[in-house]
This record gives structure tokens, sequence and C-alpha cells, in this order.
């Protein structure tokens, strides 16, 4: 099943560091193999994809969100 989320991108530097996208109300998702358009911290976008239940990682900041599709918006 898929979601929408609009937030901004994050950089986290936790370990060898990843990409999350956080909400306006704090909620953060790490983004699994994160598209290099979206690897700018500060980006407002409006992303479209899947939480992956079957994936750990070693962030573990938030569910891991699989993009399916995005738009930048800011």
């Amino acid at each position: 099943m898929s979601i929408t989320i609009t937030g901004t991108i994050e950089k986290i530097d936790i370990g060898t560091g990843t990409w999350a996208l956080v909400t306006d109300t704090g909620e953060k998702y790490e983004l699994y193999e994160s598209p290099s358009e979206l690897q700018n911290p500060q980006l407002k976008v409006k992303v479209e994809g899947k939480i992956r239940d079957d994936i750990m990682t070693l962030a573990m900041i938030g569910p891991v969100l699989e993009v399916q599709s995005f738009e930048i918006i800011g």
C-alpha cells in the first residue's frame, strides 16, 4: 500500500549517515536507497512510497520509506 508524505529532506549523521524525510509534525522516515535528486538537505518534497517493514537499518531513526515517486515543492 502506498502512502504520500510531505516534508523536508535531512541528512542524519548516525553511523555512516542516512537521508530522511521529516514531516512538519516532526515524524522521521528513513529513505531507502534514496534517489540522488533527494539527497539535498532542506529540500521540500512530496513523496509517494511504501513503508518497508522487512528492512532493518543501522540508523533506526524511524520507518523505512521506499520512494516510488516524488515531487520537489520548494
